[in-house]
């Protein structure tokens, strides 16, 4: 019987032809030869992909509309290393959904561990495959309503993570504009992070506005 966690969901014109998990850890990773329909109505030639299984994952962007700041994080990421960029990367709280956990459960738990934060309000932003040429990770995105840390004078507003998960967690806070700005600017590699960043770009006035009257009724 085929592993629940690898098994391929059926697509029209997609023909499985092997499939080989060849490592079964918590991420498995598989080989999967297969064809597919093309554009043009013709059966692709054979094609043998690695597929990556890392599930489904859940992120937020923490925003205090009060102080009009938002709360992010840094720690060091060896696969950004990897990658040729700066190692200690710019985020925000995010993690894998355990078996059977909604993406606000996810995202409520990662807030907490990750810089000690509740969030108030959750506004969904979608779901977003990573790495759709690898791996089958999507990230459920949200801008959650927070209260902001007073920042000290390094920039620095705390430390968090999990000390049993190895986690070394630097709390950021910054005038939501600011850090806007520098996604825009593209100084954050960290892809997760930045789609939220543009997307509070482009609502923030409006969300601000919604989160302030609703918080004075």
């Amino acid at each position: 019987m085929s592993d629940p966690r690898t098994r391929l969901p059926a697509w029209p014109g997609v023909t499985i032809e092997r499939d080989d998990t060849v490592w079964n850890g918590r991420c498995p990773l598989q080989v999967v030869r297969f064809r597919y329909r093309r554009f043009d109505g013709a059966v692709s030639s054979p094609l043998t992909w690695e597929l990556w299984r890392r599930g489904r994952a859940a992120a937020v962007l923490p925003y205090d509309p009060w102080t009009d700041q938002v709360v992010l994080l840094r720690q060091f990421r060896l696969p950004a290393l990897a990658a040729g960029v700066n190692p200690v990367m710019t985020e925000i709280p995010a993690g894998m959904c355990d078996a059977g956990e909604s993406d606000e459960i996810t995202v409520r738990r990662e807030i907490v561990e990750e810089i000690g934060l509740q969030a108030q309000e959750l506004i969904p932003l979608g779901r977003f495959v990573l790495t759709p040429g690898g791996a089958d990770e999507s990230v459920a995105m949200f801008v959650g309503q927070v209260k902001a840390p007073p920042m000290g004078a390094d920039g620095v507003a705390g430390h968090g993570g999990l000390a049993s998960e190895g986690e070394d967690i630097q709390v950021l806070v910054m005038p939501a504009l600011d850090a806007i700005e520098s996604a825009l600017r593209g100084e954050y590699p960290n892809s997760v992070a930045t789609i939220a960043l543009l997307w509070l770009g482009l609502r923030r006035v409006q969300l601000r506005r919604q989160w302030l009257e609703g918080a004075t009724q």
